[in-house]
């Protein structure tokens, strides 16, 4: 196994918002990789100067970062200069899926679906957002994940202060409009989705501290949708990937309403790895153990 990856690099930690989801995702990850046999190492960029993954022989990169600085393709484009293979998406793609604002318009321009919305700053007219979009309405920072600095508006004059909570974490935050029903996310491998999970959060509020901090969550997976319409809500996300760009695995979440009609919600291109994550989940349903999971992710390392 050492022979067949080399010196392997697992990134995580970071400087983002995201640093202790990403330092749970990394260390579960590292220890797969090294009960697996792979010479693997942690490398916190947190605490050490990127260069030191060249100076140090290292031969490929596990991206275990989530967030900006990690995720958004700044990374990738570095590792890209010292011609380091690394998991996951490329620099393109990183970047593009990392806006939520700019994803929206390449998926609208694809003809696929999403929830409306509207960029707000300091002076937009609020109740004009509430008119166009109505009630509830999603605000979050454009630039992070992880629910990180985002809010369910439900009255209109909570708006303002959301847009504040979200403007203290990125200077883009975008509103969008609430759609109801069921939770779902679809990872993916290479160029297969996994089965979809559905998500059942209390009261539908599945923010951080439910995603990765309590038990009160639900996770549904197998989702209990019909064969025929899983297979096209994954047909969908592939597409949804592809049109971004993205490559090796990644996650796409949406909703589906009770009429049947799916909404494009976010792509995640490093997706988080810890004991409440999506992606193990939906793989071992495939028959895809946590560590041959991460071995195959690292097999998709490249360049490029």
């Amino acid at each position: 196994m050492k022979a067949r990856f080399g010196k392997v690099a697992v990134l995580f930690g970071g400087t983002s918002a995201e640093r202790e989801v990403s330092l749970m995702s990394g260390a579960a990850v590292l220890a797969a990789l090294q009960g697996a046999g792979v010479d693997a190492h942690a490398f916190d960029p947190a605490e050490r100067d990127l260069h030191a993954l060249k100076d140090e022989g290292f031969e490929r990169a596990f991206i275990a970062l989530h967030g900006r600085g990690g995720e958004d393709g700044t990374v990738q484009g570095a590792l890209e200069l010292m011609g380091i293979p690394y998991t996951g998406s490329g620099v393109m793609a990183s970047a593009l899926s990392m806006d939520k604002w700019r994803t929206k318009m390449v998926w609208l321009a694809c003809g696929l679906p999403t929830p409306r919305y509207a960029i707000l700053d300091a002076g937009t007219d609020w109740d004009a957002v509430v008119a166009e979009l109505g009630l509830p309405i999603y605000v979050k920072p454009v630039h992070e994940g992880s629910s990180m600095g985002a809010t369910k508006v439900v009255a209109a004059e909570q708006l303002q202060a959301a847009w504040e909570l979200a403007a203290r974490y990125d200077s883009l935050v975008i509103a969008e409009e609430f759609i109801e029903g069921q939770e779902l996310t679809a990872p993916f491998l290479e160029d297969q989705a996994l089965p979809l999970v559905r998500i059942v959060a209390p009261d539908g509020n599945y923010d951080y501290q439910h995603k990765y901090f309590t038990d009160d969550t639900r996770y549904d997976c197998p989702c209990g949708l019909p064969a025929g319409q899983e297979a096209e809500l994954r047909a969908l996300v592939m597409k949804s990937a592809r049109v971004l760009g993205c490559r090796g695995w990644g996650r796409g979440d949406l909703i589906l309403t009770a009429e049947g009609k799916p909404y494009l919600l976010e792509m995640n291109t490093s997706p988080g790895m810890t004991s409440h994550s999506l992606v193990p989940m939906s793989a071992r349903v495939a028959g895809l153990e946590f560590d041959a999971l991460c071995l195959k992710i690292l097999e998709g390392a490249r360049l490029g």
